[in-house]
């Protein structure tokens, strides 16, 4: 289990005086407004072109240093959040979290999974990635960019990697999240669930039928009264004749 290194990359920008729903205009114009936040500094509103944000985003993700050059001042800074469009997924605005190099922060770092699990090329089960990020704690300049996870030791079904399982220097990094957490799995094969095909008319259940009486029931039960009737009459005794 490795975690790589993080480098430092550098978006030159400008201050943005252009607010609200103003900024409309510099999306068209290839520009993205974004702002700066951070303890104990004021927000400052930015701009810069946007396929130069896209080259570092990719690069830095978000837990690489990010420097700002706006004019002669360079931020050190996080990229935070990144407000993407619902349709193109092109970004639309962008927060930037300015850091103190010399005071720990906190950060959501990626897992990448590597290679292939022999179990699962094999077909005795699945690879099922339980968590996709491992919240951490250390300097800025000592935030791995992300944890990647060896897939080829995965041999058998039922093996976990876990996250005391990764390897990080814990002089620098501090893993925030259960040590005993599942980040990997080896899942057995699921059942294919047999689908009871629908019951014929003949094996409706009776009690799911309507009971409708046949014609020749129906003549019976016409019947049924004007028998008792006649059975009354002979078992009534008969009056006594008068002598």
């Amino acid at each position: 289990m490795f975690f790589g290194k993080m480098q430092k990359n550098t978006l030159k920008a400008e201050k943005r005086k252009v607010l609200g729903r103003k900024v409309k205009k510099l999306r068209r114009e290839g520009v993205l407004p974004a702002n700066i936040y951070g303890k104990k500094i004021k927000s400052l509103s930015i701009k810069f072109p946007v396929v130069d944000f896209e080259k570092v985003y990719k690069a830095a993700g978000e837990t690489g240093i990010v420097e700002i050059a706006i004019g002669k001042q360079k931020k050190p800074v996080l990229i935070s959040n990144v407000q993407l469009d619902p349709v193109t997924d092109k970004p639309l605005h962008v927060d930037f979290h300015q850091v103190d190099l010399k005071e720990k922060t906190t950060a959501d770092v990626p897992i990448e999974l590597i290679g292939e699990s022999p179990a699962e090329k094999q077909g005795l089960g699945t690879v099922v990635q339980s968590i996709n990020e491992i919240e951490v704690e250390a300097l800025p300049k000592d935030l791995p960019d992300k944890f990647e996870i060896g897939l080829s030791k995965l041999t058998e079904v039922e093996q976990i990697v876990q996250v005391k399982d990764l390897v990080v220097d814990t002089k620098k990094v501090k893993i925030l999240a259960e040590a005993e957490q599942i980040i990997v799995k080896v899942e057995p094969p699921r059942k294919e669930e047999e689908v009871a095909p629908p019951p014929s008319e003949e094996e409706v259940p009776e009690e799911a039928e309507e009971e409708v009486p046949s014609e020749e029931a129906a003549e019976k039960d016409e019947e049924k009264p004007e028998a008792e009737e006649k059975k009354e009459e002979k078992t009534k005794p008969s009056k006594p004749e008068k002598a």
